[in-house]
């Protein structure tokens, strides 16, 4: 039974993703005078690298002379491995974030983020921080440093914070570029994640003026100089907060039970147990900021004996009321995402997040985790808006064998595009293609 081979959108296709990230590549001006092998090259090497979800870049430097490369990427000149990082060592990567922009502009265009819309027309904007390089050795002039009290020993770390749009019913996520959480220029003190907090929000307000958000993060972001950061940025919050971290608060939520200020849902489980939703509006975040009202949301789960089983609690500016309780509260545990759908999958299928692929004396490091989220955002948007990369997805079962499948078929086969090789591999058509033929020009 023949295979019916699924329409692509014009603009959301990988060829024309590919072509925005050749146009964005473009655009960021080399910092040598005389460059042998042109930077937009070296940067799509890059970013190929983690399309292909190579292991490293030793197996990415086998594939130099292979045309499929030139054809279906459009890079002129494949740097070999250590020219690669010469080259990407200088690049700040400040000036990759438009090309993030590019293609969330196309997803606008498309009206592809219009189901991502949470709540009033605002989307819900996931942030974390994580870690994807640690060394007692290796180390850069931006390197994190932590000394251990005991033995002196100092350990290197890069961190990076990330913003990703979500949604609780969407399987895709949506990054936007993230921030290196780095020592700043000039300075001998650590980066944090707060600092590195509003530096990105100030970013994507910039980038983003007329979006909506409602900034979904753990308990650690629930402090008053952060939530009025959000404020005046224009950007709604749905914060984690804990007793232990928030003693005041909740000693004001006791007060507000008290005082019968609390509504409480509840509704029996198929299996005997309790769920209940319990809100109060207008609650000072702590002793501190007396003028800082806060709204308190409130998720709990019991079993049939009454034994509690879930418990999440948030701070929020929204209005919380009987009919949106329950769906806030998807929205604020929609927060799990950006660890599970993000960065899980970055360091577990196929992007080797944790892998060092070079660290170099200035931005490499920053660099390459910059390339990795871009193809990233480049295979969530195809998920999202692609047809034909769902049902070839659909077809090998899982992330792990579409990427080994496509290896090895990019390895193999001679292709025209993206296009081409989702077609041969839906439809089982590599027996008719010729060989790849080495560039030897």
């Amino acid at each position: 039974m023949p295979i019916t081979i699924p329409k692509t959108r014009r603009d959301l296709s990988a060829d024309s993703l590919l072509r925005t990230l050749r146009d964005g590549f473009e655009q960021i001006p080399d910092h040598r005078p005389q460059p042998d092998i042109p930077l937009r090259d070296a940067l799509l090497s890059g970013f190929a690298l983690f399309s292909l979800k190579d292991p490293s870049l030793l197996a990415f430097d086998a594939r130099r002379e292979d045309g499929n490369l030139q054809r279906l990427y459009g890079i002129g000149q494949v740097p070999s491995d250590t020219r690669m990082r010469e080259i990407l060592d200088p690049v700040d990567p400040e000036q990759m974030r438009p090309v993030f922009n590019d293609i969330f502009r196309l997803l606008q265009r498309g009206k592809a983020l219009e189901p991502l819309v949470f709540h009033e027309g605002c989307y819900l904007l996931a942030l974390d921080g994580t870690g994807y390089f640690s060394s007692p050795t290796v180390h850069c002039q931006s390197c994190l440093e932590k000394v251990h009290r005991e033995t002196g020993a100092v350990t290197y770390a890069h961190q990076m914070l990330g913003a990703v749009i979500v949604h609780p019913d969407s399987r895709e996520v949506l990054p936007l570029a993230p921030e290196p959480i780095v020592k700043q220029d000039g300075t001998t003190k650590n980066d944090c994640e707060r600092n590195a907090a509003k530096r990105l929000l100030r970013k994507i307000r910039q980038e983003h003026p007329h979006l909506k958000f409602i900034v979904i993060e753990d308990g650690l972001a629930s402090n008053a100089p952060h939530i009025r950061d959000l404020l005046a940025l224009n950007m709604h919050f749905l914060l984690g907060v804990k007793p232990g971290d928030h003693a005041f608060l909740f000693e004001q939520l006791i007060a507000a039970y008290d005082a019968d200020r609390v509504t409480v849902l509840s509704w029996k489980t198929p299996h005997g147990g309790l769920c209940e939703i319990s809100f109060v509006h207008q609650l000072p975040l702590n002793e501190s900021n007396p003028d800082l009202l806060v709204n308190f949301l409130q998720y709990a789960e019991y079993d049939a004996d009454g034994e509690p089983l879930k418990l999440f609690t948030w701070v929020t500016d929204l209005m919380i009321t009987r009919d949106n309780a329950l769906y806030l509260t998807r929205g604020g545990r929609a927060r799990w995402k950006i660890e599970n759908e993000t960065f899980n999958t970055l360091k577990n299928q196929g992007y080797q997040f944790e892998h060092n692929f070079g660290h170099g004396k200035q931005n490499l490091s920053v660099v390459f985790a910059m390339l990795m989220m871009l193809a990233f955002l480049v295979d969530q948007t195809q998920q999202l808006c692609c047809p034909l990369f769902r049902a070839v997805w659909q077809k090998f079962g899982s992330k792990r064998a579409l990427w080994d499948n496509l290896r090895s078929h990019f390895r193999h086969f001679a292709f025209m595009s993206m296009q081409h090789l989702y077609e041969v591999m839906l439809c089982d058509l590599a027996k008719e293609l010729p060989a790849p033929q080495p560039d030897t020009s």
